[in-house]
């Protein structure tokens, strides 16, 4: 697979490009991302689906563009793929053919199902789920994909979009219940084993929602891939966006770009959940663009990441760790202490593969600056561990890195996080474990360890030299007076 990757996704109502970067096998990031309103599907719902002359004439012109900066970044494989409104238009294959004439892009339109399962790819691979369904809410389409057990089994796309229901309803004024009663018409069609109780949103209305519903909660952490919420908490809520005046949207937290198609995206979401039976929402950063990228890098794999691989912890490491075998070490040594300390200090099991995924990204920010390394390597995970990881985890891996050396966590840093922490004790006992495994290194050297705890003393036999471990331990602030004591095979 070539190492730069471009995806455009001609929606319905935006045109989007991504550039992908691989840095390993599987460990990839995004490099670029590029956005236009190009709006393909203005005037088409109302005219017989035919896409219209100014749409075509602005689509032709962002794709321009895009190929332009993909150039620029020297991508090797281009690849586009156009959705509803293209696919539905009398002349789409026409559109599909002058495109390739005049820029030379090859355009693939992708039907309903192929476009639900993309989403559910990308969903699968990139957000801490296993079960649920995906929903994706795009201008002239919902698709959406029923997964069990991290694998996409079954799709449905349904003809309700948010420029569709637009122009054919609320552009006119018709009374809301009209629009409601074309959207439960619609769902109708859906299986009746299409139930879960877990949601994956996905497109820019479920976005906007949710960056709304985060602004009003004041959530402490901005990125919107992997927010959770509960719908019986925000049902309340996303009525109201659905049912408000336009000059009231903003008012709800609505950017300016969404305030055309954010009322029917709304009814669509709200009437998509309680059908399905939804009782919790994660939301999607990710969707088609990423599933067609994932399609092409997982076409060997069964369309997954091997079993406890993630491609964010992977790339950091690719790209900013300075000695892979000292790190990957150090996160045995963290998972032997943690094995050591668990029953004693009474930790959840399931908190050992954060403690091994900070232990292994600890010391990722050297390759900035190496005074203050911990405070750099916490900034690459707050900005960079995208996917897989709930807001709650990744903030915990970020807090244990920040004080991974001789300090234990400040409330000056934890306070804005206090909601999305584990409670005080843990959190220190955490923290303390990655030090001391970072310590225990401090001469680099590797090897495996050994640790035994009795009468509140830590010993930990190293086969390696030791001196000046046993200095730095002395350094490190413990959240108990235990005491440790290092051995040299």
């Amino acid at each position: 697979m070539a190492k730069r990757t471009a995806i455009i996704d001609i929606g319905s109502n935006s045109a989007r490009m991504v550039v992908f970067e691989r840095t390993s096998r599987f460990g990839f990031y995004l490099l670029n991302e590029t956005r236009s309103r190009v709006r393909i599907s203005e005037g088409a719902y109302e005219k017989g689906g035919e896409l219209q002359p100014a749409a075509i004439a602005r689509a032709k012109a962002a794709l321009g563009e895009f190929l332009t900066i993909a150039k620029s970044y020297k991508t090797r494989k281009i690849l586009c793929v156009a959705t509803s409104a293209v696919r539905d238009a009398p002349n789409g294959k026409a559109f599909v053919k002058s495109v390739e004439k005049e820029l030379g892009l090859k355009i693939k339109v992708i039907d309903g199902d192929k476009e639900a399962w993309l989403g559910g790819i990308a969903a699968v691979n990139l957000l801490p789920i296993k079960e649920g369904i995906t929903i994706d809410i795009g201008g002239g389409s919902t698709d959406m994909a029923l997964i069990r057990n991290r694998r996409v089994v079954e799709t449905c796309s349904l003809k309700l979009g948010t420029v569709r229901l637009k122009e054919l309803f609320f552009d006119k004024k018709a009374p809301i219940e009209e629009a409601k009663a074309y959207i439960d018409d619609a769902l109708s069609q859906l299986p009746e084993h299409f139930y879960s109780r877990h949601a994956v949103g996905i497109g820019g209305t479920v976005r906007a929602i949710a960056k709304a519903i985060m602004q009003r909660n004041h959530h402490a952490v901005e990125l919107v891939h992997a927010f959770t919420f509960d719908l019986e908490e925000e049902r309340k809520f996303i009525g109201k966006v659905a049912n408000a005046s336009v000059m009231k949207l903003s008012k709800y937290g609505i950017k300016k770009d969404r305030i055309d198609t954010i009322r029917p995206g709304a009814l669509i979401f709200l009437s998509v959940l309680e059908h399905i039976g939804t009782k919790d929402v994660i939301t999607s950063g990710v969707g088609v663009r990423e599933g067609v990228f994932l399609s092409d890098l997982l076409r060997n794999s069964n369309h997954l990441f091997p079993a406890n691989f993630n491609p964010s912890v992977r790339s950091l490491q690719d790209r900013f760790c300075t000695d892979r075998r000292l790190s990957a070490n150090i996160a045995q040594t963290a998972k032997t202490l943690f094995e050591t300390l668990k029953t004693p200090l009474q930790l959840a099991d399931g908190l050992q593969k954060y403690l091994e995924v900070a232990a292994k990204l600890s010391q990722t920010g050297i390759r900035l600056n190496f005074y203050n390394y911990h405070k750099h390597s916490a900034y690459f995970i707050l900005n960079n561990l995208d996917y897989g990881f709930t807001h709650e985890e990744m903030i915990l891996i970020a807090t244990l890195i920040r004080f991974n050396k001789r300090r234990l966590p400040k409330e000056s840093f934890t306070k804005p996080y206090k909601k999305l922490l584990p409670d005080a004790k843990t959190l220190t006992w955490l923290s303390y474990i990655v030090s001391l495994a970072q310590t225990v290194h401090q001469n680099r050297a590797t090897g495996r360890v050994t640790c035994t705890f009795e009468n509140e003393v830590l010993k930990i036999t190293t086969p390696f030299e030791n001196h000046l471990a046993k200095e730095r331990v002395k350094e490190l602030e413990k959240p108990a007076p235990i005491a440790v004591q290092l051995i040299k095979k």
